[in-house]
């Protein structure tokens, strides 16, 4: 697939797409962070036998690194977009036009 049809189907690059794990440390909180380094790899996110998994991967889909914590010492998991350009088409039509 060439770039130009992989940027018509929506698969740009992702880089920037961060997800923010909030976890109890016993009498504390602890926030930690998985960020999408380069482009074109973006941050999966699976919650599976009472783990959640938050996984850095290529287009291809390899693993690059992973964080693993219990389901239940998970407090918040807030999933941040790659901020779209200004050129690009928006995400829904503005009802005030």
């Amino acid at each position: 697939m060439s770039p130009t049809a992989r940027h018509r189907r929506g698969i740009g690059p992702t880089k920037g797409d961060r997800v923010e794990i909030v976890v109890d440390a016993g009498d504390t909180t602890r926030t930690y962070e998985v960020v999408a380094s380069r482009a074109g790899r973006r941050v999966e996110t699976v919650v599976r036998r009472g783990v959640v998994e938050v996984s850095e991967v290529t287009r291809r889909g390899s693993v690059v690194r992973t964080a693993r914590f219990m389901a239940n010492r998970v407090l918040a998991l807030v999933e941040q977009p790659v901020p779209r350009e200004a050129a690009e088409k928006p995400l829904r039509e503005d009802p005030e036009t």
